[in-house]
């Protein structure tokens, strides 16, 4: 029986490792995030931002997915990644999604709760299986960005527990997204993450419920580990592998000018994404998971 998404981090929690989260903007990332998770046997998460499915297209996005799935025979799932408004997240439902990450976390509190309730109980209405993120509290930064300045953390930012106790138990999502001082991007510091903070938010929340680190580029691997070990079980990364994904473009470039052949051009960009996808998924301890 093939597990679904809520299953497999259930299972990442008990066995303290983290499913792997990669933004792609095109099918070059995505062939590479894909042959990184097939070659290693995790099981993968791929997330498209509004933009990013304003890019590829909804339909296509879950399309090319369901291919692969089919084709490769392992756990990969499609995520709606920061869906800014209840609509975005019911189109994205509707469009076939296997999973949708409500963000209102910029909204007041009651605004936010309301309409991650809404769009979770609108998911199990349309299909149980569906995995629902909501977010609470707010990362200062704007993702795929590289900040050449120091960025300090204003510690109202961060979630507290207490609202994160009610706010999963009355919006009945399936991940839980929380501000522990983590960064969208790459500062020209690296985030202190509050270690504290999410060990007491995984106390408070139940364990069928996912704790999810968004911003994960620019950490180190000792700081991915720690934050596995203080509860996280599903972490996201764009910002590194974009990086990868144009060095690689800018070479290829560089060093045949006269090459026209797209293909040709490309595949050293998605051999970088892979090679950089793989050591993520080796850091996360998600290596050979995939049953």
């Amino acid at each position: 029986m093939v597990e679904t998404l809520s299953q497999i981090l259930k299972r990442a929690t008990r066995e303290h490792w983290a499913v792997p989260h990669f933004n792609v903007s095109n099918t070059e990332a995505l062939r590479g995030v894909i042959f990184a998770a097939f070659k290693l046997r995790s099981p993968l998460m791929i997330g498209v931002s509004e933009a990013e499915r304003d890019f590829i297209g909804s339909r296509q996005a879950v399309a090319l997915v369901k291919i692969y799935r089919e084709e490769f025979k392992f756990p990969l799932f499609l995520n709606a990644d920061h869906s800014k408004s209840v609509e975005t997240a019911k189109a994205a439902i509707d469009a076939g999604f296997n999973s949708v990450h409500v963000d209102l976390s910029r909204k007041g509190s009651d605004e936010n709760l309301r309409g991650t309730r809404e769009v979770a109980v609108y998911a199990a209405k349309m299909r149980p299986d569906i995995s629902v993120e909501g977010e609470l509290g707010y990362l200062m930064t704007d993702s795929s960005k590289i900040y050449k300045k120091k960025i300090t953390v204003d510690p109202e930012s961060l979630t507290k527990p207490d609202e994160a106790e009610k706010f999963v138990e009355e919006t009945g999502i399936n991940r839980f997204a929380p501000a522990v001082g983590n960064l969208h991007g790459i500062s020209a510091n690296r985030p202190k993450l509050n270690y504290e903070l999410i060990k007491e938010l995984r106390k408070r929340i139940p364990d069928s419920v996912a704790l999810v680190l968004h911003g994960g580029s620019g950490n180190a691997p000792a700081v991915f580990r720690r934050v596995i070990d203080s509860g996280i079980n599903n972490i996201h990364i764009s910002t590194q592998l974009r990086i990868s994904y144009a060095k690689a473009l800018h070479k290829s470039v560089k060093e045949d000018p006269e090459e026209l052949a797209p293909y040709k051009i490309m595949s050293p960009v998605v051999a970088a994404v892979q090679k950089k996808a793989e050591e993520f998924i080796k850091i996360f301890r998600a290596d050979g998971r995939a049953t």
